[in-house]
């Protein structure tokens, strides 16, 4: 990996060490550089999890994606600066509080070698934790305007979202059982290429998070968020390639 090439994809200018401090700026800057987004879905062009082909799309084309590919290529960024990353299967809770497929979501459990703490990373969620979240169970952690916490469930652990209007919402559920990445998520990838069931089948869209807030486009509506306030409104198909390249730096093309 040309982890310089990767640092300048994600705007990220300090050194690189396996340490806390890294992990979280790593985190904070991937967050604010690369969108999750499953346009490639929409378009029917199939996801490719190989290295080399998320290398190209993310880094040297400056695409986005979804969870097996964004946590795909920065679990191998993480582990070439010398972190130790476990791959782990996390199952995503509808409103109807079930939870989803197995290996629904890609989610990283991240260790720092001669340190006890271990954190679970995730670029890879779309509109969520900015930094890391410490491994430990019930654990209030505040991001930006809204907290984070960890559960023990018995058979696994869940991931808790306080959100603005002070309400926790389980957002996914997760095992510790270490996985092999793409092999262990092939299946559930085609699945959300190809079910009707899947959310990633039924609308196109494109996220990324901003220092105060975030901006989404999703189907044809923009979507900004600004310091909690949100403002909304729909736009035309005629609109939708420059707002792709105004606010999320994106070119879809025949050549893309």
């Amino acid at each position: 990996m040309d982890i310089a090439a990767y640092l300048t994809r994600i705007n990220y200018n300090k050194p690189v060490k396996p340490d806390t401090g890294t992990l979280r700026g790593l985190q904070i800057a991937h967050m604010l550089s690369v969108p999750f987004e499953n346009l490639d879905i929409s378009l029917g062009r199939k996801i490719d999890l190989s290295e080399p082909a998320l290398w190209d799309k993310l880094v040297v084309r400056k695409r986005g994606g979804f969870c097996y590919e964004l946590n795909g290529l920065f679990a191998w960024l993480l582990r070439e600066i010398g972190f130790r990353v476990t791959y782990l299967n996390a199952r995503v809770y509808n409103r109807e509080g079930k939870r989803g497929i197995d290996f629904d979501h890609l989610t990283l459990l991240v260790e720092i070698p001669g340190q006890s703490t271990r954190w679970l990373a995730d670029v890879g969620f779309g509109d969520s934790f900015l930094r890391p979240l410490r491994f430990k169970f019930d654990e209030e952690q505040a991001d930006g305007p809204r907290a984070y916490r960890l559960g023990n469930v018995g058979d696994g652990i869940d991931m808790w979202q306080r959100n603005e209007e002070a309400i926790w919402e389980r957002q996914y559920f997760f095992d510790l059982i270490p996985r092999a990445f793409s092999a262990d998520y092939e299946a559930a990838c085609i699945y959300h290429q190809t079910s009707p069931n899947s959310s990633f089948t039924q609308k196109r869209v494109i996220s990324l998070a901003t220092p105060s807030g975030r901006k989404t486009l999703s189907g044809l509506n923009y979507i900004l968020t600004t310091n909690g306030k949100r403002e909304e409104r729909v736009v035309t198909e005629a609109e939708y390639p420059s707002l792709l390249k105004e606010h999320f730096r994106v070119a879809l093309d025949t050549a893309d």
